[in-house]
């Protein structure tokens, strides 16, 4: 499978740090374009791995058994990734895609995992970054979800409405 702007999509391993059972696995799997130069471009929202968004350049290393894995960032992308846990309706289809909907109406992209009533979202840096944090601020004060910062950049930090 090839994308327009580039090389074939490869999946990179992402190896985690499980503590208290959190994240639910060691490894994550992601999708990337290969650059060609034993780099790649990530296209996925991370759901676990930490310090890393959608459009960052990793170095990859591939295994004995041809499996890349993911070595150092060497281009941010700007983008923060931001992951929520639904708790309005249950974390359901219906309380994720609401929550995606609201936050696309900032520009926000956003997907959703059923298993943990999850929302990740890739943050841009075009956006209005306080209202991207107004409204996620709001939804935790509402308890309709809770937060994690799980890529941010110096811009999201100047942004911060508290």
């Amino acid at each position: 499978m090839t994308i327009s702007d580039g090389g074939p999509y490869v999946k990179v391993h992402f190896r985690l740090e499980v503590k208290d059972n959190w994240p639910p696995a060691s490894v994550e799997s992601l999708w990337a374009v290969d650059q060609g130069d034993g780099t790649v471009r990530l296209d996925n929202i991370p759901w676990f791995v930490r310090g890393i968004a959608c459009g960052d350049i990793v170095v990859t290393e591939p295994d004995e058994e041809g499996v890349r894995w993911a070595g150092e960032v060497v281009r941010r992308s700007e983008n923060c990734t931001i992951r929520l846990i639904v708790f309005r309706d249950g974390g359901s289809g219906a309380a994720r895609q609401s929550v995606i909907n609201a936050f696309q109406e900032l520009g926000v992209d956003g997907e959703g995992i059923e298993r943990f009533g999850m929302v990740a979202l890739d943050v841009p840096p075009t956006v209005d970054l306080a209202k991207v944090q107004k409204l996620l601020n709001h939804g935790v004060a509402k308890e309709w979800w809770d937060m994690e910062e799980g890529c941010i950049t110096a811009q999201w930090r100047a942004a911060s409405v508290g």
